[in-house]
């Protein structure tokens, strides 16, 4: 029987935590709550459905990517990678996405990185983000 060792630091692919695909229902159902606006304003309503689009937008971009070295936090416009040296820490606001506290005093938001994800960013990132369920 083959013996089971632990990936090389190499192999370790980094962690891609994207929000559910599931979540463009939501936006199919604005999208048709918003077409009883177009029978009733007809120019306001079509300008309207650009939000689900949007929203639909911003559920395919929205990510987090961890690596063992590095966390890159991809947004609607841009995107911001930070080495895990820089990170002070790991923070929850009011939102359910993570906040990266940096060294230098700000913060970055982590999209889509929830409590419940914290095993698979300490994995990722080779431990450096504590997991608390062990």
């Amino acid at each position: 029987m083959p013996s089971r060792r632990a990936p090389a630091e190499s192999t370790v692919k980094p962690a891609v935590i994207r929000m559910s695909p599931m979540a463009h229902f939501a936006s199919g159902f604005l999208a048709l709550g918003l077409l009883v606006m177009i029978t009733m304003f007809p120019t306001w309503g079509a300008v309207c459905m650009v939000l689900p689009i949007l929203a639909s937008y911003a559920i395919v971009r929205l990510r987090t990517v961890a690596g063992r070295d590095t966390v890159t936090a991809r947004t609607l416009l841009g995107s911001r990678t930070v080495s895990w040296t820089e990170v002070d820490g790991l923070r929850f606001d009011r939102s359910s996405w993570a906040r990266a506290q940096l060294r230098d005093g700000s913060d970055m938001l982590l999209p889509a990185v929830t409590f419940s994800m914290l095993p698979l960013l300490a994995e990722a990132s080779g431990g450096r983000v504590p997991n608390p369920y062990k």
